[in-house]
């Protein structure tokens, strides 16, 4: 679990999730993926080094170029979830009640706990 802890600080930029959502389409060259981002080079780079040392993603070597792939099954099913589109919210639980008007104030704790 600490591993995923890990990748979910890891991925938690916007640069990083749109060259994660980008790779889970096919495989990428860093120009592809600075040109589709408005990034300098450089820049792509430093995000695709440290999703590469978090073993995210990964790459080979075709003549000159670096092709970065995914790596991590868990990629395609975080930004997935990420997509969705979540209405409303879960129901409260049955040892709380609520009322429409707002939520029932509960009576001040009198004894530390």
């Amino acid at each position: 679990m600490a591993e995923n802890i890990e990748m979910l600080g890891v991925i938690a930029h916007p640069v990083r999730i749109k060259i994660l959502s980008e790779l889970t389409k096919g495989v990428k060259c860093v120009s592809d993926i600075k040109r589709f981002l408005g990034i300098s080079q450089p820049n792509a780079s430093q995000h695709l080094s440290l999703l590469r040392r978090c073993s995210i993603i990964d790459y080979y070597i075709d003549g000159r170029l670096r092709c970065y792939f995914l790596k991590s099954p868990l990629i395609p099913e975080i930004l997935g979830i990420l997509k969705k589109d979540f209405k409303g919210s879960l129901p409260p639980p049955a040892c709380c009640p609520v009322i429409k008007e707002g939520r029932k104030r509960l009576p001040a704790r009198t004894k530390p706990l």
